[in-house]
């Protein structure tokens, strides 16, 4: 029987250069509320938890959660490795698929797509990061859920910030898939870590017709640079 997945997405209010960012609007939405929206247009994804620490300042991003009835969890704030082991032993996950919350063009059918390919085939992690060919911004990761509580311990002090290293370090030990794009498009930069890279952002939503294919999304991204 095929395993479901359930899509993780990481999310924190405090932010050095862009703080409160997954709570701020593109349009009608903010972006934390597009992240979700886009993972929910997926045919393979039917739950979705937002991963949140318990820092007072991510009170707003549970206010958030509860208001539009968005599950979520919380643990540690700077053990993000942790935060994600404490609710993999809350949650009986078979897989489960990471996504930061400062994505708010993540493809559906790029979810689609990996997460296909992790329940038909015989992976310990599905992945587009191994090999960079993706725009930042489509980072998609799937681990079965005991490959990651097998392994928390042996995780060095870089790895509980960011979560996955230990696993791309010792990959010869895992059976891992990294998907490739058809054209190397790594320099772009489709996430929102800066108050510059939410400007991009509002020019390209404001004036998309298609959010759902990179192409489009692209274009525009090239067409704000050259302004």
């Amino acid at each position: 029987m095929l395993e479901n997945i359930t899509a993780l997405v990481q999310a924190r209010f405090g932010s050095s250069r862009l703080p409160g960012k997954v709570l701020k609007k593109i349009g009608r939405y903010t972006i934390l509320e597009r992240v979700v929206k886009n993972i929910l247009l997926t045919r393979c994804i039917k739950e979705v938890i937002v991963i949140t620490s318990t820092s007072k300042d991510d009170n707003k991003i549970v206010d958030l959660c509860k208001k539009k009835k968005i599950k979520y969890f919380r643990g540690p704030l700077n053990n993000v490795a942790k935060r994600y082991f404490q609710a993999l032993k809350k949650k009986k996950l078979g897989c489960f698929m990471r996504i930061s919350a400062d994505s708010p063009f993540i493809l559906p059918s790029l979810i689609d797509q990996l997460a296909n390919i992790m329940r038909k085939g015989k992976y310990d992690i599905v992945t587009n990061i191994l090999k960079r060919s993706y725009p930042k911004g489509q980072s998609i990761e799937i681990f079965k859920r005991n490959i990651f509580l097998n392994n928390f311990k042996k995780f060095r002090k870089k790895d509980l910030e960011h979560v996955t290293t230990f696993f791309y370090r010792n990959q010869k030990n895992f059976i891992i898939y990294n998907q490739v794009s058809k054209k190397n498009c790594s320099l772009f930069n489709l996430s929102v870590d800066n108050i510059s890279d939410y400007k991009r952002a509002k020019f390209i939503s404001a004036r998309l017709n298609n959010l759902y294919k990179i192409k489009p999304i692209l274009d525009l991204y090239k067409k704000y640079e050259k302004n």
